[in-house]
């Protein structure tokens, strides 16, 4: 596997996103060691909030949240998917897979820093991934919040937005990540931080990562990662684990999944779920102190 390496310069003076970076390394046997960069906030003894980021953002997006859990007392630990952010990039298309991004989730979260008890937050890609850690290691973690995500099997069609949004990465010449993230919002993002989520990308060879995970969403019931999210889903029905959707109200790719996971969670019955107004797909800009707050109050309770 050839993997390419963001020069750190491209992280300099980053608006708002003074957190230390950190970096481990992970055993991979398609790439030898490959490094993930994350950040920290709040107590190091604090219960744990694992932050998954998803497509095509990074750590970056949690820069509003984090602050509000360090001042609850939580340790908010928000990871760069491997190709994205500070950590490594894989250089082909064909080197990303659903499985192997779990896998190195599972890695960074579990062998590298021994997380236990943990409340997951998952948004997009981050709950794609983070469900099925949480399906497959239920005993490691202590409760979820699904924002703006779900779990496809391929057994039902994506919305039509989705499938524009992935037309548009697999036929842009020049992936403009910052661009399609302010498509996801609702406010408007000044230049800068703008910038910052082109950061990680210096040019089109850095961004096989974020290309690659449109096609890597199941949309057809034989997909490669159909049968694992499927049990999943049978597994996260039965757990009793709590279950939090804290979802906005303005994402037309994901929002027709909240009254489902409500539904079906047995962890969500009995909750109150908030509906977060006037944010996009990516509430954490938004809205990312009231997400914070939705996310604070569950963890600690």
């Amino acid at each position: 596997m050839r993997l390419l390496r963001t020069p750190e310069d491209r992280f300099a003076d980053l608006p708002d996103f003074a957190f230390e970076p950190r970096y481990t390394d992970l055993a991979d046997p398609h790439g030898g060691l490959i490094r993930v960069g994350y950040v920290e906030a709040g107590p190091a003894d604090g219960p744990p909030v694992l932050l998954l980021h998803g497509e095509p953002s990074w750590s970056f997006l949690y820069r509003q949240v984090l602050p509000v859990l360090a001042d609850a007392g939580l340790r908010a630990i928000a990871p760069d998917l491997v190709g994205f952010g500070r950590s490594d990039k894989p250089g082909d298309i064909a080197d990303h897979s659903y499985a192997r991004h779990v896998e190195w989730m599972r890695r960074f979260a579990f062998d590298v820093l021994e997380l236990r008890d943990v409340t997951l937050v998952g948004q997009d890609w981050g709950g794609l991934i983070g469900l099925r850690l949480v399906a497959e290691h239920a005993s490691r973690f202590r409760g979820v919040v699904a924002a703006n995500t779900g779990l496809p099997t391929g057994d039902v069609d994506m919305p039509p937005v989705w499938h524009k949004f992935r037309e548009a990465v697999e036929s842009a010449q020049v992936f403009d990540v910052g661009r399609f993230v302010q498509a996801g919002c609702r406010t408007t993002l000044p230049d800068e931080v703008k910038d910052a989520y082109d950061a990680p990308f210096p040019n089109e060879m850095y961004k096989a990562g974020p290309r690659a995970m449109p096609g890597l969403v199941p949309i057809r019931p034989d997909d490669p990662a159909s049968a694992a999210n499927r049990a999943a889903w049978a597994t996260l029905t039965e757990l009793d684990l709590p279950f939090l959707c804290a979802f906005s109200d303005s994402d037309p790719i994901t929002g027709g999944m909240a009254p489902i996971l409500r539904r079906a969670m047995k962890g969500a019955a009995g909750l109150d779920h908030p509906t977060i107004a006037g944010a996009g797909h990516f509430l954490q800009e938004d809205a990312g102190e009231a997400l914070g707050e939705h996310i604070a109050r569950f963890a600690r309770g």
